[in-house]
Order: C-alpha cells, then sequence, then structure tokens
C-alpha cells in the first residue's frame, strides 16, 4: 500500500515558494488566529502573532490575509472571537492555544480549528489537536527502547490534570511497558512512593546485613569488602532498566533526584523523560545525566529563533513554531482544495513536512515523527 506523502517547503534563506500558484487570482485566503491578547496569557498570544506575521512574510503571497482575534484565558471569550470570525466568511482558524478554550467550539461547526494543544481527549470534533501530543513522544520513545534492546521499562506518572492523555499515548503507541506507577508530587509523598518503587528499604537493609555477616565471618580481605561495602548506599538491583518520567520543570527535578537518592544512577539506568523543548535548566543537572526525551529538530527550531529574534529582537515561545508552520500548511491546502472543505483534508491520512519536522494528519489529530535527544556533559546531543 502506497502512503501518499505530501511536503510543505517554507521560504527561508535557502527555500522558495515561488512555483507554488493560487487557484484563484481574486480569491483571498482568509485565516482566523484565536489567541490570548488580554490576560495573564498575552505575551504568548503576541509571539504567536509574530510568529504568523513572520510566516505570511516569508511565503510572500498578498493573497493570504490574516485575522487575530482575543480569547483571553476564557471558553466563554473564545466562542464570541468565533463566532465573529465565521461571520467573515472565514472557514479555518489558527487556534486556540489552550485545551480549556476549545470547551464551546463544537457550537461553531462551519469553523475548523486548528489548536496549538497538545491535548486529544475529548475534543470537539471540529477542533484538531496540532500540538506535540503524548503518542508522538511515546512512539518515539518506543523506537528508542526498541533500539536499545530495552527490556523492562517501569512509567512515572504524576497525579495530575494530564495523567489520561498519557495513558492514551501509551497505548496508541503500543509501548511495552513493564509496570505502571503513579506518584503525588509533594515532596514527602514523592520521596516515600520512589522509595517503595525501587525497593530502596530492602536493598538499604541488603547491604546492612551483608556487612554484618562479613564481619562475623574469617574470610580473606576481610576489612577491604567491608570498606567496599560502606561505601554504598544499597545492595542489589532494581527490577528495571529504564525509567519513563513523564513530568517537567521542577517536579521532574524532584523524581530524579529522590531516584538517586534511592541509589538508581542514570549510569546504570536509563532516564527518560518528555518532550522538553530544549530546557536549558537541565544542562546544569549534571548529576542525573545523561538524560533523553523526544522533541521536534532541534536545528530547524535554532534557525527559526534566530530568524524570529532578528525580526522582533526578542526570543520566541516555543508555540508560535507551531503556528508558524500552520499557516504554511493552511497556506499549501488552500491550493489544492478549497478551504470549505478542509474538514475532510483532516479526516484523511496524510503527511506534510515543515520547520517544527513531518507531521501526519489522519482522524483529525496530528501526529508529530520527532527526534530523540540526549543531555549528557551539559550538552545536547541528537541520537535519532
Amino acid at each position: 500500500m502506497i502512503k501518499l506523502i505530501k511536503f510543505i517547503f517554507f521560504l527561508f534563506v535557502s527555500y522558495a515558494f515561488s512555483f507554488f500558484q493560487i487557484s484563484s487570482a481574486n480569491e483571498k485566503i482568509k485565516i482566523g488566529l484565536l489567541v490570548p491578547m488580554t490576560g495573564p496569557n498575552k505575551d504568548i498570544g503576541q509571539s504567536i502573532i509574530k510568529a504568523v506575521g513572520l510566516a505570511v512574510k516569508d511565503i510572500n503571497n498578498n493573497k493570504i490575509e490574516i485575522f487575530p482575534k482575543d480569547t483571553g484565558s476564557k471558553a466563554n471569550q473564545t466562542l464570541k472571537s468565533a463566532f465573529e470570525l465565521s461571520q467573515m466568511d472565514i472557514k479555518i482558524v489558527i487556534g486556540p492555544v489552550f485545551y480549556e478554550s476549545t470547551t464551546y467550539l463544537d457550537e461553531m461547526k462551519n469553523l475548523t480549528f486548528l489548536s496549538l494543544t497538545n491535548k486529544t481527549l475529548d475534543l470537539p470534533k471540529n477542533v484538531i489537536s496540532a500540538g506535540i501530543n503524548s503518542t508522538s513522544q511515546i512512539s518515539t520513545i518506543k523506537k528508542f527502547l526498541e533500539l536499545n534492546n530495552v527490556q523492562k521499562t517501569i512509567f512515572l506518572s504524576p497525579v495530575k490534570n494530564y495523567e489520561f492523555e498519557v495513558k492514551k499515548g501509551i497505548e496508541e503507541s503500543k509501548i511495552r511497558i513493564y509496570r505502571n506507577y503513579d506518584y503525588e508530587t509533594e515532596p514527602t509523598k514523592l520521596t516515600k512512593r520512589i522509595e517503595e518503587i525501587t525497593n530502596y528499604k530492602i536493598r538499604k537493609k541488603n547491604l546492612e546485613n551483608e556487612i554484618k555477616r562479613i564481619k562475623k565471618t574469617n574470610e580473606p580481605n576481610k576489612k577491604v569488602k567491608i570498606k567496599r561495602l560502606e561505601k554504598k548506599y544499597t545492595l542489589g538491583d532494581v527490577n528495571f532498566d529504564a525509567a519513563i518520567i513523564a513530568d517537567f520543570d521542577e517536579s521532574l527535578k524532584s523524581v530524579t533526584t529522590s531516584l538517586l537518592y534511592t541509589d538508581v544512577l542514570p549510569q546504570n539506568k536509563f532516564f527518560i523523560t518528555l518532550n522538553q523543548w530544549f530546557d536549558e535548566s537541565l544542562l546544569n543537572q549534571t548529576d542525573i545525566q545523561p538524560l533523553y526525551y523526544p522533541s521536534i529538530n532541534k536545528n530547524n527550531f535554532d534557525e527559526y529563533k534566530i530568524k524570529y529574534f532578528n525580526a522582533f529582537s526578542e526570543d520566541p515561545n516555543h508555540l508560535s513554531l507551531l503556528s508558524y508552520d500552520l499557516v504554511g500548511l493552511v497556506y499549501y491546502l488552500s491550493l489544492n482544495t478549497n478551504l470549505k472543505n478542509l474538514d475532510k483534508i483532516f479526516k484523511k491520512k496524510n503527511s506534510f513536512k515543515g520547520k517544527i519536522g513531518i507531521f501526519d494528519i489522519k482522524n483529525n489529530k496530528i501526529n508529530h515523527r520527532l527526534n530523540f535527544y540526549k543531555i549528557e556533559n551539559q550538552q545536547i546531543i541528537e541520537i535519532f
């Protein structure tokens, strides 16, 4: 069976859009944009608006028109703005940014929304998740585990509002997990939970018992053996080869620190986490390295950040790269399909290429083909 692959190439220094032609000389490509322009997330919204403007400039076709509308941080405001876009005969909308803003959008059946959320559960049928979802990430982790013939992998998930998304990613990716564990992020509860998972108290008791046993014997090199054991924290291995930690920021660091405390070291077991968007604060956490995770293509992301900074003298929010690619996607589709029929396109199986990398569309969901990286010796290293 031949899989249809379609490629989008955006106009960077080495790219050109000159071979694209608009099917109708008088037809405008009208794209709605739903982002927070007021409220606590307005900086994210402004970064996305700038990125969209940058994409339009790079495509260099005056038929594209962008219509930004404010979502604030409320679902009812999002619905109001979406209605205003529908009154302007717009059919395709980039946004909203956050999952919570999609709540009432099923009322706007004449619009198709390319939301930047990475959540896929319980979305309205006319909302397509364009974020880096859990299935994309865990599928990439699965590839790494298979390449390294890892036999026993445990999955650690915090009790947070995305735990069901993670479970869906595990199911859809068909990754082989030895055992799943959840944990509370409160420090005392977390430490206790990691101790249970790693059998820390038993392994610590094993060490104490072994030292006592040797002290009672007449074994040769008795003192040397005891001295060597006294440098250890535990005795005996844990029953897994890799730990996938579905967490971020300080909570992620707390989990890895708890693993270190229980004498589980990244030099002996694979420490793997989810997409960290190349969080530079992890570079200085040398005690938890090597640390592995899936993400978008770093070289493309770095090129985009330079391009954005040169244009606006500031660093972009990572979500703005998603919106940059989505403008190119809508533009490409408009060359081949009437925008009124775009909802049908997103139900079919197709693949596209943008600056974020290759992403596959099927059943109103976008899955990304991600790269895989490790942080080691304070450097980010691409594995594949």
